[in-house]
């Protein structure tokens, strides 16, 4: 299977035709509209190697997402960044190169980090259709321009992710679930207050007046933060059914047809003060914003407070989903893009127009 998918990309190098990669397709909506030919590297699936005593797992770029997790959860691991499937088909490439995390993205202690954090090594087939090899299965392998970990949300635009080693995470032997009355302005300055103290915290999310916060970790640990911080306490399942909502985006705040934006900004930044409805994730850095006004009044409102706009789901995708690059760092971007994908096969205009 990895010999086709070479001589595919070669063939397609040669004759200058563009490759949409797409496995199952449970990110399309991400991103700027795909072009080119359906590539589908589903086929070339399985996990390689998982050795749980090490905490580091290897898996093909079609191996299901769910079956990856399976896995870990049979052992009691997880992945410590709890990606988004958005759908039943989700592959281990895709969550690699859309690079999005879930709740427990801004979390406390070494469960802290996003996909790229997590990503030890990697397998790739440039736009030559050559088979490159980055990284390894430990930290140390890792020296110089650290391209495992930069292929973590590129989108495909470098090359196919055809395998992956990800350092995983026991999981908490605990987790429970408070909810506190608190408008926006209270909800950051306890989230803020509480991200500078040793507290268990693996989660926040505030919506409507309310904020839901998950402890992990030791039971005497969870049982000092709970008397330490009150609130509703949620039972198991309502609580596991809330962060699926906000991980799984199921959650009534985004079946709202709207576009939907995801405005990242320091935790400690002013609330945003636009029009429309807010989710607030990861101590207040991640703020989802459905509101109808124009892409420049939310970009420009991110930029004052210090971060940046993406339109994630909905919208006008003309207008550019993601936030302009500096000069210098466009520069990178196409040197990188014109090194590895040298034809412009892989993905074309995914992330920029000109990449």
């Amino acid at each position: 299977m990895l010999a086709e998918l070479r001589a595919r990309i070669r063939d397609a190098a040669q004759k200058r035709t563009p490759l949409a990669i797409r496995a199952g397709g449970t990110k399309d909506f991400y991103g700027n509209a795909p072009r080119g030919e359906p590539f589908d590297p589903r086929g070339y699936a399985g996990i390689v190697a998982y050795e749980p005593t090490e905490l580091v797992i290897t898996a093909r770029c079609g191996t299901p997402l769910a079956e990856l997790e399976a896995a870990l959860a049979a052992h009691g691991q997880m992945l410590a960044f709890e990606p988004p499937h958005f759908g039943a088909g989700a592959t281990v490439g895709g969550c690699i190169a859309a690079g999005l995390a879930g709740p427990r993205r801004a979390s406390y202690g070494t469960a802290y980090g996003g996909v790229r954090d997590f990503v030890l090594g990697a397998k790739l087939i440039d736009g030559r259709g050559n088979l490159l090899t980055f990284g390894g299965t430990v930290m140390k392998n890792v020296a110089g321009y650290d391209v495992a970990r930069a292929l973590a949300g590129s989108l495909g635009i470098l090359g196919l992710i055809v395998e992956v080693s990800i350092k995983v995470l026991p999981r908490p032997a605990v987790e429970e679930t408070l909810a506190f009355e608190l408008d926006e302005a209270q909800a950051l300055a306890r989230c803020n207050e509480w991200g500078g103290l040793p507290l268990p915290v693996s989660a926040t999310a505030w919506h409507g007046g309310v904020l839901h916060v998950r402890l992990s970790g030791a039971a005497a640990a969870v049982r000092a933060a709970r008397a330490q911080l009150g609130g509703e306490r949620l039972d198991e399942a309502r609580a596991a059914s809330f962060w699926r909502g906000i991980r799984e985006h199921t959650d009534a705040f985004f079946a709202v047809n709207a576009p939907l934006w995801r405005v990242s900004v320091p935790s400690t930044a002013a609330p945003l003060a636009l029009e429309g409805a807010q989710l607030i994730e990861w101590g207040g850095a991640l703020r989802w914003l459905r509101s109808p006004l124009p892409a420049q009044a939310i970009r420009v409102r991110a930029a004052q407070l210090g971060g940046h706009a993406t339109l994630f789901r909905g919208g006008d995708r003309t207008i550019g989903v993601f936030p302009p690059l500096p000069a210098p760092l466009a520069a990178i971007h196409r040197r990188l893009k014109a090194e590895f994908d040298p034809a412009g096969i892989f993905n074309p205009g995914r992330m920029y127009p000109e990449l």
